[in-house]
């Protein structure tokens, strides 16, 4: 009870909506702004070649967004330029509110970046170069801090190895050290782990989510689709220099995948029943396995229909199965439409 009414007094309805009525009104919720944001980006080199072609993306504050694309799709030109080692044709692009070009120094003191290739010190020992990366932003020394980053990625046992000695898995993860050295808020994964085994793979992700879950923002390109679709909360899909969709992972599966029903007959057929030629309809497994492709977020399914069509032709069943279109075959399906 507020402290202007004291014991035994019931307040009326009235004075209660007054009182409701004169507290100070809370604050509304305000959309978070985008950690990255991108607009009408273009890059043409030299040669003419248009490698970018009016990008226009947000990326949100501790996400983890998956960039996808074939070979020479303009991936690696799109984080080169975020990054600032490229410079647009055209176009503005913002770290944490900082323009990479206008205010690079700010802009880039945001950003971590692990390149594709092994690039790093190879005589000095691991602590050393970590400490140098971070000592490259200005950043005062913090040796606890740099014990926390090896740590979190299975390094400090190695922290007095030269970097030459490790295996390929613990360079890589070196790399992501020194891209962490700084204390980035955003952190470029380019091919994070390419060549790598799949136990150090799986390491890894746990160690992306992780960096996800203190607050980094998290951009990753990968040729391994099962990758982005573990890890990934959004999907971007590039082609030929151009975003050609931005969704929500489980949206996108949603909206652009189909289901089959694969149905395992007692008897196999020799050909689909002419009654049955209006379900999309295809045999399989020499006539032993009926599958038919539905839309799975269409109002019906046609599902029973097809059951009954089948009981009619005294087709019968013994077995049933559904399978979802797996990221991989949306991918190749978006890039081949926008070939």
């Amino acid at each position: 009870m507020p402290s202007g009414w004291r014991g035994g007094y019931s307040p009326t309805r009235q004075a209660v909506a007054i009182y409701l009525r004169d507290l100070p009104t809370p604050p509304r919720s305000v959309p978070l702004r985008p950690i990255i944001s991108v607009a009408g980006l273009t890059k043409t080199y030299a040669s003419g070649f248009q490698a970018l072609k009016g990008i226009d993306l947000e990326i949100r504050p501790g996400e983890i967004f998956a960039l996808l694309g074939p070979n020479g799709a303009g991936k690696t030109t799109l984080i080169n330029i975020v990054c600032g080692l490229v410079n647009p044709t055209s176009g503005v692009v913002t770290a944490d509110g900082h323009d990479v070009v206008r205010d690079f120094r700010a802009a880039r003191s945001k950003i971590g970046l692990v390149p594709q290739e092994l690039a790093t010190e190879m005589f000095e020992s691991v602590v050393d170069t970590i400490s140098f990366s971070r000592g490259l932003f200005g950043k005062p020394r913090n040796p606890g801090y740099i014990e926390k980053v090896l740590r979190d990625l299975s390094l400090w046992d190695k922290r007095d190895a030269k970097v030459m000695t490790l295996s390929g898995g613990m360079k890589r993860r070196v790399l992501i050290a020194k891209a962490l050295a700084h204390e980035p808020r955003i952190l470029f994964l380019d091919e994070p782990t390419a060549g790598v085994d799949v136990e150090l793979r799986r390491a890894m992700w746990e160690m992306v989510r992780a960096l996800r879950q203190s607050g980094v923002t998290v951009i990753l390109t990968t040729h391994y689709i099962e990758e982005a679709e573990e890890m990934a909360d959004r999907i971007g899909v590039i082609s030929r220099g151009q975003l050609i969709v931005v969704e929500d992972k489980a949206a996108l599966m949603q909206k652009l995948g189909s289901k089959q029903l694969v149905l395992h007959l007692q008897t196999p057929l020799a050909g689909i029943p002419p009654n049955l030629a209006a379900f999309p309809l295809l045999l399989s497994n020499d006539g032993r396995e009926l599958v038919y492709t539905f839309d799975a977020k269409a109002q019906h399914s046609g599902i029973a229909q097809l059951l009954r069509g089948l009981a009619d032709q005294g087709i019968d069943f013994k077995d049933l199965q559904t399978n979802e279109s797996s990221l991989e075959e949306i991918f190749v399906t978006l890039v081949k439409s926008h070939q």
